[in-house]
């Protein structure tokens, strides 16, 4: 249908096609982390054995535990390394609490040596922060991007675009100054 990229939001445990489907069309794809509950009985079943709500034992391993499963099934599949990017999984199957972890460690995931997507646009924990509503919730979206930028984001998914762009221009420039001051 001329998509580029799959994003997939189970990590390619709900599809047991999907990973085949990306490797064929040799479409880069996104493995999102997700323990939320699915309301399917068909997509139950299927993700049965795969650990759902958001009781973690150490939340940080836990998730790059469940990443790297995903990753396997997608280097077995014959996705290439280049094309598998890695998304936390912001606002599935977490607590405000555990978002807000994940968002200020996110520099965690980096030793899993791909790129990361941080999607934390209009998401609940922000609205739960600051008890606002979705249309209301930039500022709290561009504190998440910020810090997400800072801590080794390499894609970020939004819904305010054109603010976000102009926001993480100048975060990436603010950054880059700082070590150029640095190294200097």
């Amino acid at each position: 249908a001329g998509a580029s990229w799959i994003n997939d939001v189970w990590a390619l445990r709900a599809d047991p096609h999907m990973a085949e489907l990306a490797a064929s069309h040799h479409a880069p794809v996104i493995l999102m982390h997700n323990r939320s509950q699915p309301s399917e009985p068909a997509l139950a079943s299927r993700l049965a054995g795969f650990p759902t709500g958001s009781a973690y034992a150490n939340l940080i391993e836990d998730i790059k535990t469940e990443l790297l499963a995903s990753i396997e099934i997608a280097r077995r599949a014959g996705i290439p390394e280049k094309n598998i990017l890695i998304d936390p999984g912001i606002g599935f199957g977490k607590t405000v609490s555990q978002n807000m972890e994940i968002v200020n460690r996110l520099d965690e995931f980096k030793s899993l040596g791909y790129p990361i997507l941080l999607g934390p646009s209009r998401k609940s924990f922000i609205g739960k922060t600051l008890d606002l509503p979705p249309d209301q919730r930039l500022s709290g979206t561009l504190a998440a991007v910020g810090l997400g930028i800072q801590r080794g984001a390499d894609i970020i998914r939004v819904h305010d675009v054109l603010e976000t762009v102009r926001f993480a221009r100048m975060t990436d420039a603010s950054l880059r100054a700082r070590g150029s001051l640095e190294s200097a």
